[in-house]
């Protein structure tokens, strides 16, 4: 079985966009606990982007995740 999905392009940045908003989330309280300020970006990578089935019951439901690798710098 295949599938065609179309307007996926449309759907990354939306996508990446969360995912780094997520990074800043994590990184932020990252820099809390270690009582710092998050700074600058340092660097931002975009690794593994994939489409799986969501489990093996719903094979027609996919599930999309995106690994960004952000590196900030932390203010004391």
């Amino acid at each position: 079985m295949t599938y065609d999905l179309e307007g996926f392009a449309s759907l990354k940045p939306k996508i990446m966009e969360e995912a780094i908003a997520n990074a800043e989330k994590t990184a932020a309280q990252f820099a809390k606990n270690s009582h710092s300020t998050l700074d600058k970006i340092i660097t931002a990578d975009q690794g593994l982007f994939s489409i799986d089935n969501r489990d093996t019951n719903t094979p027609c439901i996919k599930k999309v995740r995106v690994v960004t690798t952000i590196t900030y710098s932390l203010k004391d």
